[in-house]
């Protein structure tokens, strides 16, 4: 096991670029200016899987860092600009480019209109959080998988490693965020496009938990060589997975939750906060940093409360508001990024024993995934989308048969209002697993969901 470690994951070295750089400053016109850094490094490992073997392996070490020079106005907002730079490692040489981009930044500072909805906080706070995780290495992973997985197609990618986030100011701020994480996702294919969909992540590399995700698509498999039951459009009982349940509260966040989405009146939870519609009683959600990997502090410096309340027991109660948004509308601003998406998004477990999901069901849909999700209508937080990988028709509580992909359309509303049954005992953490540019830390713990009414309609 290993997390591995570079200059530019080590929180010393970042102090010291920021001792350097982060020094008082003045404007053309005397003004004193805040100069301010964001680092957004990793040290990852990359390994991709066809037919169980090792298809490709890469390890990157990246660091990206943001330099900010602001003019705070007396009565509010003022001017901003900034520059993000790839750094190489080397202290002397990373110090003496920043420093010339800071110099261009403050010569034009003046050239940059007033931005009246300007926010940047005015606390000098301090955080530290450096948790190091149980990772596998690249010979452990092939290991393991060629084991557990030996006379499977697994097909697959497992992205794992060292993320940091950091910042300091010429104020004395300095924030530091070192998490180490694992993400793998991969299908066991059965024949053609027909496979099972498998998710394993966290923070502390189980050989066992990960042996036994294993052992549960491998007993779908054959189920997939049976002819697909095709479902008339209609209304079903169905039980959706932590993961497919993950894809339904990503798209509510699409602004749902946003302070401007809903001051604009475009958030699709608009009638929920107007009391127009109410959700069971038995759901809540907040953000809640303090179970996530994301940092406890935004780009700017600002620290983020450790949960925020947006649901309790089915009826609104909060936002995420993000500076621009407190400055522009009179709130007070709880850590929110410019997109108002959460970053830690928590849905509260209710009490159906996990075990007994099946059985609850009864007779009805098992669905593993969803994808090519949208809004079919806004204002109602209604969805479209489509079943993915092994979705079942369950009887008798036990998967009977595949399923044709299906297309649905229904409201969150509806489907969590009247619709919920009940919420499993035990929710699971499901990390951002899409890789861009960077890493990402975001994060959902969500419980399945057992629901009545489902509407498919192709």
């Amino acid at each position: 096991m290993t997390a591995g470690s570079t200059p530019l994951t080590q929180s010393a070295c970042f102090d010291a670029l920021a001792e350097r750089v982060c020094t008082p400053a003045r404007s053309s016109d005397g003004r004193p200016l805040r100069v301010s850094l964001y680092l957004a490094a990793e040290a990852s490992q990359f390994v991709r899987f066809n037919h169980a073997r090792v298809r490709q392996a890469l390890r990157v070490v990246q660091g990206d860092l943001t330099l900010s020079v602001a003019a705070l106005a007396d009565d509010g907002g003022g001017r901003r600009i900034e520059t993000t730079r790839s750094l190489i490692g080397d202290l002397d040489a990373d110090v003496e480019a920043l420093l010339q981009d800071r110099a261009q930044l403050i010569a034009d500072l003046a050239l940059i209109p007033d931005d009246p909805h300007l926010l940047l906080p005015d606390a000098v706070t301090s955080s530290h959080r450096h948790d190091s995780g149980e990772l596998p290495s690249a010979d452990h992973l092939v290991r393991t998988v060629a084991s557990a997985a030996h006379g499977l197609d697994l097909v697959g990618h497992c992205a794992s490693g060292a993320v940091v986030r950091a910042f300091a100011d010429n104020r004395g701020q300095r924030h530091w965020h070192h998490v180490e994480t694992f993400h793998f996702e991969w299908c066991l294919v059965a024949a053609g496009d027909k496979s099972v969909k498998c998710v394993y992540a966290g923070t502390h590399w189980d050989d066992g938990a990960f042996s036994q995700h294993i052992a549960e698509g491998a007993r779908q498999l054959p189920l997939l060589a049976r002819r697909p039951r095709k479902l008339a459009p209609g209304a079903y009982r169905a039980y959706f997975t932590p993961t497919a349940m993950s894809a339904l509260l990503g798209v509510t966040a699409w602004g749902g939750f946003g302070a401007k989405a809903r001051r604009t009146g475009t958030s699709s939870l608009s009638k929920l906060e107007r009391g127009e519609a109410h959700l069971h009683p038995g759901l809540s959600i907040a953000e809640d940093a303090s179970r996530g990997a994301a940092p406890a502090f935004t780009p700017d410096g600002a620290l983020r409360p450790a949960r925020i309340s947006l649901i309790e027991n089915g009826r609104a109660t909060g936002t995420l508001n993000s500076a621009r948004s407190a400055r522009e509308y009179g709130i007070e601003s709880n850590g929110a990024d410019a997109q108002e998406y959460p970053v830690a998004l928590t849905l509260a477990p209710g009490t159906l024993p996990t075990r007994d999901v099946l059985s609850a069901l009864g007779t009805g849909v098992y669905v593993s995934d969803l994808w090519y999700l949208n809004y079919s209508d806004r204002a109602e937080c209604r969805f479209t989308g489509m079943t993915r990988f092994a979705c079942f028709w369950v009887e008798g509580g036990q998967l009977a048969e595949p399923l044709d992909v299906m297309r649905f359309d229904d409201s969150f509303l509806r489907m969590f209002g009247e619709g919920l049954i009940a919420l499993t005992d035990q929710p699971e953490l499901i990390l951002a697993g899409r890789v861009m540019r960077e890493r990402p830390l975001g994060s959902m713990w969500t419980p399945g969901a057992l629901v009545e009414g489902w509407q498919l309609t192709l």
